[in-house]
Order: C-alpha cells, then structure tokens, then sequence
C-alpha cells in the first residue's frame, strides 16, 4: 500500500543484516554507517516502537547491538523464535525437537553439518564453522547430542554445494516440522518451528504493544523476510533484493551500501541526514 498522507508508522521492524548492515563476512566486524545510527536513533526518539527482526541467534543480534552503541527496542531473533526486550532479556522462547527434521536433513543433504542454538550460551554442532558464523561458545558434539536437546534455531551448512543445489534438495524433502529459509553464495539453510516467523512474531508483538495494523513498516531484504514484509502495512525491499522478496514489498529502497533503510526512516523521522530517491 501507499501510506497515506501524514502517516507516521508506530512499530518499525527492521532486518539486521543486508538492512542495516552489510554481512560481516570473515572478519566478523559489524559495520553500521553512520546515516544508519542518526536514523534508527531518530525513529527512537520519535516515539515508534523499532523493533530489531533477524535470523540471527540472540547472541549474534546482541553483537550487533554492541557495534551499534545500545538497544534501539525490542528484537526478535532466530527468525521469530527468541524474543528479547529493550534491554535484550529474553523474554520468550519457541523450540522444536530435531531427532525428526535432521534425519530427514541427513538423508536429503549426504556430508551436511549442523549447528543449533543454545540461547545465551552459543551453539552445539557437529562440525567446525568459521568463527564469524555465530556468536557465543561453539562446542562439537556428535549428531545424539545435537538432536537430544530441543533448540530454536538450526543452521545447516551443505560444505561445497550451491544455494540452488540446496533448494532443490529440499524442496523434495519431508519438512512439515520446522519453517526455513535457504541463502548463499554457499548452501546455508537457518529452520525455526513450524508456523513461527518474522510475520508470525511480529503479530503477536504488536498486538501485545497495542499498536494498530495500519501503523506498522518493515524493512528487510531476504527470503526469511516474506513474511515480514508481507504482514507490515508498509513493507520495503532494500534495493539488492531478490526479484521475489520485491515482489511482496510495496516499495524497493536503495541497497544497503547506498543507506536504502536510512532513506525511507528518514522521510518519516527526519534524522537530518541526505535523503534520496526510491522506487515504488
């Protein structure tokens, strides 16, 4: 939709990387220009709700709030299934048993390895990731250990096989217990419980905050953000999104690296940085 004239959105939820930051990549650094810092701080002070919404762990997203200089809000993490307050307690969590989905996972993806998240502490997994991957204390274990304890989140690495290659193994796949999405260059696939997401949790979010449908915006960039994008009454794709997440948004930004999440909090909030031009 068009926001009309003189909306001003009360809940803004805001994807992490690819949004707000470009992927830290090997070295592990947070970067957060500085247009992006003056309009998150903007929107705070204006009285919205901004809302951190990312796939990461919350240790990870706890990262990144370091880089930032402090919590803008609540976040939601591991896709929807960690909640955390403005402080970054936890104040929820949703988990799902693994014994099911990795033998599935097992028999589709032949060499894969697995990672789950144990919340505030760091991660279980069957292999050794780059450091950069996750956040926390990474202990190896073998697959009883990993699936023997329910978790939130699951990452799964398929080493020397392509995001595509990913997606068509899966797609024939028996799944019916978790939501995931799948990203690359490399072949990442990052599940959450069935039927909980970005979408699912931000719902429930701002109805517990009191705020209504109508006044809500989001901005993300990947396919783990459809959802998201689909239930805010303002949803924007950053600019190097993919065809499909552009294609739920009602508006494409500039990309990350051209401060695209910083243009559109700026036409509401008015941080005082430069603003530029973005498409419907």
């Amino acid at each position: 939709m068009t926001p009309p004239h003189g909306w001003l959105p009360r809940l803004v939820a805001l994807d992490i990387d690819g949004t707000l930051c470009a992927e830290a990549g090997e070295s592990g650094v947070e970067t957060i220009r500085p247009a992006v810092r003056a309009a998150l701080s903007a929107a705070r002070v204006a009285g919205a709700h901004v809302v951190l919404c990312s796939g990461r762990t919350m240790l990870a997203v706890a990262r990144f709030v370091a880089a930032l200089g402090g919590w803008p809000g609540p976040a939601i993490c591991s896709n929807g299934a960690v909640w955390l307050d403005g402080s970054g307690a936890v104040l929820r969590q949703q988990v799902f048993e693994l014994a099911s989905c990795v033998g599935v996972l097992q028999r589709s993806l032949p060499g894969a390895v697995f990672a789950a998240e144990e919340v505030g502490l760091g991660n279980r997994a069957t292999a050794t990731f780059h450091d950069f991957a996750f956040a926390g204390h990474n202990r190896l274990v073998d697959v009883a250990e990993l699936i023997a304890t329910p978790t939130t989140r699951l990452t799964v690495n398929w080493p020397g096989r392509s995001v595509d290659e990913l997606a068509a193994a899966l797609t024939v796949a028996e799944l019916a217990d978790i939501q995931y999405s799948v990203f690359g260059p490399d072949a990442w696939m990052v599940a959450s419980p069935a039927g909980v997401t970005k979408g699912s949790a931000l719902e429930e979010l701002r109805i517990h905050l009191g705020v209504s449908a109508a006044d809500t915006l989001a901005i993300g960039d990947g396919t783990n953000d459809l959802e998201m994008l689909a239930w805010a009454a303002h949803g924007v794709a950053m600019g190097q999104a993919s065809a499909a997440v552009r294609a739920v948004a009602d508006e494409v930004t500039a990309s990350v690296h051209e401060d695209g999440a910083a243009l559109v909090l700026d036409r509401w909030f008015g941080s005082g940085t430069e603003s530029g031009a973005v498409s419907g």
